[in-house]
């Protein structure tokens, strides 16, 4: 299921095609330097990640850095293309296989660093959302992706929330 209802972009193509951006990501980062395996979540609002990136890099803070490569789980992203577009450059995308980055994205930026961020599937409730992006931006936090969504799977089942 895709949630493409986002804002109409200003600079509307030729021949009334219409392009669209998608709405602020849905992003919770640990304040300050993060001590656990996560540096916060994200929840985005569909699996195309050719449209969900370019939310996400739009919402970090410049101090940041900017993301030059995306390392994306190869099961839950199967279709990624290799390289994204976002305004002003281009980032390349990484799939892995590797277990300890299921259920995650690890955005690197240059020399500034990495940051190791928790995906929340885009159907997940609202409730269980909202506890996943505060406890993975929890600096104290030291559960891994995994074991967070498998504690919010037990915990909110059978609340719709959202």
């Amino acid at each position: 299921m895709m949630d493409v209802t986002g804002t109409p972009a200003e600079d509307v193509p030729p021949e009334g095609a219409r392009t669209y951006r998608m709405p602020v990501a849905r992003l919770a980062l640990t304040p300050g330097v993060s001590h656990g395996p996560l540096d916060g979540a994200w929840w985005p609002r569909c699996d195309m990640l050719e449209l969900e990136l370019p939310a996400l890099v739009g919402s970090l803070d410049p101090g940041l850095g900017t993301v030059t490569r995306v390392t994306v789980d190869a099961v839950a992203w199967p279709d990624a293309p290799r390289t994204i577009t976002t305004p002003g450059h281009l980032i390349e995308v990484t799939l892995s296989a590797v277990d300890t980055e299921a259920h995650a994205i690890a955005l690197d930026c240059g020399t500034v660093g990495r940051w190791e961020l928790l995906v929340i599937p885009p159907g997940r409730s609202a409730a269980a959302a909202t506890w996943l992006l505060a406890t993975a931006a929890d600096p104290r936090n030291a559960l891994t992706a995994a074991h967070m969504l498998a504690l919010a799977e037990t915990g909110f089942e059978g609340h719709d929330g959202g």
